[in-house]
């Protein structure tokens, strides 16, 4: 399912329009707010179902810039491919952040395959096609920006989530390696790797139930987009938000982390552990 909005689409500005993946909510709100503050004309994309005409609307009017939308289930290839089409058929385009992501916290035995499958198809094929899709229309411009969104939990595995980490690993790999291969044209490749951030009421009472170490690493999503979109424009290849949680990731052994942040991820399950 998708909806999306006129279709006959002006020229936006100068420099183009800005991709946003995972818009409705969370940091991808936030994002689309902070580049609207920065008079960029911009480009939504969410589930279908989370009010993302309406934001769009209540964007375009607050700040007076070009906003379209699009609602469409990244998890399929296809959806992917229609989006990345509909894109390059009506806009030029000058920066794409990749956003979209999908997690959780399960027994990986007690798991079914549509919720393993999920989070490889948007973490890993969604990230990686999207941009495959749209970088030639990127690349058109004397300057373009991609922005993959990885995680502090690409730097350790973690039981309970067992797939999620993997999956941002592999965004925080595939983001490196774009940057090398890119590194002498137009488009300039970032990661950022936040930790958990209070997206939703949901969210948020899930992560403390982490407890301290959970509550000491909650970020709020409006600082992190407006210090991811600073750092990208000043071409920061790897953006760290919260320095100390990544010093404390690459300094502990395996050994010690794994275990530890698997206890803290089980408390999910069960807060009594």
């Amino acid at each position: 399912m998708l909806r999306k909005n006129d279709e006959t689409v002006a020229s936006g500005n100068e420099t183009g329009y800005a991709v946003v993946t995972g818009a409705s909510q969370g940091l991808g709100r936030a994002f689309a707010y902070e580049l609207a503050k920065n008079n960029i004309p911009l480009i939504l994309m969410s589930l279908p179902g989370q009010e993302l005409s309406e934001l769009s609307s209540e964007i375009s009017e607050r700040y007076g810039v070009k906003v379209f939308f699009y609602e469409t289930d990244l998890s399929v290839k296809k959806n992917v491919l229609d989006f990345a089409a509909w894109v390059n058929a009506n806009f030029s385009v000058f920066m794409l952040i990749n956003n979209a992501g999908t997690g959780g916290t399960q027994k990986f035995d007690e798991a079914t395959a549509e919720y393993i499958s999920k989070i490889i198809e948007v973490n890993v094929m969604a990230t990686s096609l999207l941009t495959h899709q749209l970088l030639p229309n990127l690349k058109k411009k004397e300057k373009a920006y991609i922005l993959n969104v990885s995680s502090m939990a690409a730097f350790c595995p973690i039981g309970y989530k067992t797939v999620y980490p993997a999956s941002k690993a592999f965004v925080h790999s595939f983001s490196r390696g774009l940057y090398e291969e890119l590194k002498h044209t137009s488009v300039f490749v970032s990661v950022v790797n936040p930790g958990a951030m209070k997206t939703s009421p949901e969210i948020t009472r899930r992560i403390e139930k982490q407890g301290f170490l959970g509550k000491l690493t909650l970020l709020n999503p409006d600082a992190v987009a407006r210090y991811c979109i600073r750092q990208l424009l000043k071409r920061d290849t790897v953006i760290m938000v919260n320095r100390m949680s990544w010093l404390m990731l690459v300094m502990l052994p395996i050994w010690i982390k794994l275990p530890l942040l698997t206890r803290s991820i089980k408390r999910e399950l069960n807060p009594e552990v």
